[in-house]
């Protein structure tokens, strides 16, 4: 039986310093704590879905080294289907460096890796797993054009899912439109569109701009205030609150989001737009409660089952 989500996407090695604040341009801190962790915005939009009890399966690219077999035992914890990840000869496995304030905000900054082996070739081998996902889910952190490859062969064959990160200034109009659902947060819309501070006053003119440049529907993440979504039938932005927290570390709640967005379109297809983002908020919150990413991201005996029906 195919996996209902697939990704196509990224795995990286978060080593995580966790300081007082953030750091001014040339200024060095002494933190409290350090990390080692799994992630990659791939590989954790696929664990949160997985959590929440999706069927799932990864197309990546992990290096030749200890961490790439660390990430297949994880994933395999998981029940993700690792059979398309392929492993790179002489390449390290992508890594992020994070660091987290205590009030939760975070810096990071990624190198590729094996990342950016992840070919046409590679997903042409998964071809049938792709055309068959109820759900596709794709980000930025691996080639443009292997993504773009993905949502052809997946194109009318189920939904798919594009996450605008990392955020770049100019992406082909061709790839936005290929997509059934663009995301992006506050930050990655605001370098896309050059509407700037990015706020519930003009997430509109961003959402329009992100329209008009080849987008059927546009998901804006706005972090405690929720997400706004528009699409090409209806261009009015509606606003979908969620509960405020006191965050513990916000480093992954966007992919806590999207892996909830994919499984309650893959499994409640029949749910409107609305509460599709107020579940996929509930989820994203929890997560921001714990540290880390994959150990943040709830289970789904751990949330309401009300968020289920």
């Amino acid at each position: 039986m195919s996996p209902k989500i697939v990704v196509v996407g990224s795995c990286m090695i978060d080593f995580t310093s966790y300081s007082p604040r953030l750091p001014k341009s040339g200024e060095t801190l002494v933190g409290s704590n350090f990390e080692i962790k799994y992630g990659g915005k791939g590989a954790n939009q696929c664990v949160a879905a997985a959590k929440l009890g999706a069927s799932t399966a990864i197309v990546a690219s992990l290096g030749s080294d200890v961490y790439a077999q660390e990430y297949l035992k994880i994933f395999k914890k998981e029940n993700v289907n690792v059979a398309h990840v392929q492993i790179q000869e002489n390449q390290h496995s992508g890594i992020a460096h994070i660091t987290v304030a205590d009030n939760g905000e975070n810096h990071i900054v990624i190198v590729s890796g094996s990342n950016e082996s992840l070919s046409l070739k590679h997903v042409d081998a998964a071809a049938e797993v792709v055309r068959d996902a109820a759900v596709l889910l794709c980000q930025f952190e691996t080639p443009l054009e292997t993504t773009r490859h993905a949502l052809k062969l997946h194109k009318d064959h189920g939904l798919s899912i594009v996450n605008g990160a990392p955020a770049m200034e100019h992406v082909d109009y061709d790839l936005l439109s290929l997509c059934d659902i663009f995301c992006v947060n506050e930050t990655e819309a605001e370098i896309m569109t050059g509407v700037q501070p990015l706020g519930l006053s003009n997430m509109q003119e961003a959402i329009d701009k992100l329209l008009d440049n080849g987008c059927n529907t546009v998901i804006l993440t706005l972090g405690k205030m929720g997400a706004a979504y528009a699409s090409r039938k209806n261009r009015t932005a509606t606003l979908v609150p969620t509960r405020r927290v006191k965050p513990v570390d916000t480093t992954g709640a966007g992919d806590a989001f999207l892996g909830a967005i994919a499984y309650f379109k893959a499994y409640h297809p029949g749910l409107s737009m609305d509460e599709c983002i107020r579940r996929a908020c509930v989820v994203a919150t929890e997560s921001v409660l714990k540290l880390g990413t994959h150990a943040s991201f709830p289970t789904r005996s751990s949330l309401s089952p009300d968020l289920f029906v």
